[in-house]
């Protein structure tokens, strides 16, 4: 499936893996941009309830993510230490998903019990098997050019998945759309049965066609809080993880509530002479804003052999945030000004997240070549912790400040409640955005010149101890 000697992989690997994301997009886009809706429009729990839920639920599955990362990385098998979870977790996933969007006929307080339950487990199983996912990038190739390959390809299937979510699951969920549902809550059943099936075959995909290279140190000696240590001690990886949550509180404060952007901001417009809906724009904003960012995450090699990994990511990053705040601007009738904005923010905005996933195997590298000892699941769970994080406050500070103005679902919105709405389209995120960028600038140490070190002499140590870096 490689090159041993330089570490490539076969394109048939690079697709494979991509599935991985593919898979685990059909839920985390599902959960980040409408599952807000989905409780309180149609479960019918109130926006206070809702991001309470979100914001406390996740920074408890937070604290689980560490715990599964050391857990990875102690796994012994002979598929590897990460590819058995996805085995074994696919389908346990596949059942909480419809758990999750199932509407029990409860009373209000039952319906909140179930909500906690229900999208705790599926984040716990959600972590169990994404998690080692995301560490295979650090362990399928020593070869940093071909991590960043890789993780493109990582974020082609990401992109992908969300694409299939945003064009797909407003109209599969209406009543009377494209699986003729009687309910909401039919749609959204149904809907997420179809997502079990799809999510596991792909997993299955990536566990039977990918290989586990890289290995620790055959001299490592670690324990918990020595990895534990090594991390603290990481500093790159702490600028990274800085970055990642003012990031992703960018990407979530606007994410959480674009669905109610258009409900109750742009409604029904008319558009090339036919009226559209909300649900169509919704899914027309959404949809294009992951096949643009696809194209973008497709150019990342590119971009970045060119002006490097971190100028790049800051490129970018300024103009997704001034698009962003573009929106502060926009009246609820200007639609193609909405969708041209959104379009040039998610072409570029779509690569900033492989970028730092590439940025993550790195800090795995540097570990390695600090301390002598390599914790590849530990770091890519932290990782995964501020992403978690970020989208579970950030999606509960939106919830809680549409409250806060007066929202009140299936409603007539208060101009108040439209101005707080807007601003947290575009003001709020861009101000995070802006933090990001500044956190990366000045603070993150490593360089392309540092990796280039960094690996020539990762690879003289796995040389000497005759460690081979691939097979």
């Amino acid at each position: 499936m490689s090159n041993d000697s330089t570490g490539k992989l076969t394109q048939r690997e690079k697709i494979a893996y991509g599935f991985g994301d593919f898979a685990s997009c059909l839920y985390w886009k599902s959960i980040s941009d409408f599952l807000p809706i989905f409780y309180t429009d149609v479960l019918g729990i109130t926006a206070v309830a809702a991001g309470t839920l979100q914001g406390v639920s996740r920074s408890f599955d937070a604290i689980f993510d560490i715990i599964i990362g050391m857990l990875g990385d102690r796994t012994k098998s002979r598929w590897g230490k990460f590819r058995p979870y996805l085995l074994f977790t696919c389908i346990p996933m596949a059942i909480f998903g419809v758990l999750t969007f199932l509407v029990p006929d409860f009373d209000a307080k039952g319906r909140l019990t179930w909500a906690y339950v229900t999208y705790n487990a599926l984040m716990l199983i959600y972590t169990t098997i994404n998690i080692p996912y995301t560490a295979m990038l650090g362990v399928l190739t020593p070869n940093t050019a071909e991590r960043a390959t890789l993780s493109s390809y990582k974020f082609i299937g990401a992109f992908g998945g969300g694409m299939v979510i945003t064009a797909c699951l407003m109209k599969s969920t209406k009543v009377g759309g494209w699986l003729n549902a009687t309910t909401p809550a039919q749609g959204w059943l149904w809907s997420f049965v179809i997502v079990g099936v799809i999510s596991t075959l792909s997993f299955l995909l990536v566990f039977f066609n990918t290989k586990e290279r890289v290995h620790p140190p055959k001299t490592q000696h670690t324990s918990v809080a020595r990895d534990l240590g090594d991390l603290v001690t990481n500093r790159p990886w702490w600028i990274l993880l800085a970055t990642t949550i003012t990031f992703i509180f960018f990407c979530s404060l606007r994410g959480s509530v674009e669905t109610y952007y258009f409900k109750y901001y742009v409604g029904s417009q008319t558009l090339l002479g036919r009226t559209w809906d909300w649900e169509s724009l919704v899914s027309v904003f959404k949809t294009s804003n992951q096949a643009l960012s696809l194209v973008g995450a497709f150019f990342v090699p590119f971009i970045v052999r060119r002006l490097g990994g971190k100028p790049t990511f800051v490129l970018l990053f300024a103009v997704a945030i001034g698009s962003t705040a573009s929106f502060y601007f926009f009246q609820p009738d200007q639609v193609w000004l909405i969708l041209g904005t959104n379009a040039l923010g998610s072409i570029s905005g779509g690569p900033l997240s492989a970028l730092m996933a590439a940025m993550y195997a790195d800090t795995a590298d540097y570990a390695e070549w600090k301390t002598g000892r390599r914790a590849t699941g530990l770091v890519f769970s932290a990782s995964i912790f501020a992403q978690k994080f970020g989208w579970g406050w950030g999606g509960a500070i939106s919830l809680l400040m549409l409250n806060s103005v007066g929202f009140v679902a299936n409603q007539a919105q208060t101009p108040e409640m439209l101005r707080g709405l807007v601003k947290l389209m575009s003001l709020y995120p861009a101000a995070f955005g802006v933090l990001a960028v500044i956190i990366l600038v000045v603070l993150y140490p490593l360089n392309e010149t540092k990796m280039v070190q960094i690996s020539a002499d990762l690879k003289t140590r796995r040389d000497a101890e005759n460690i081979p870096a691939t097979g």
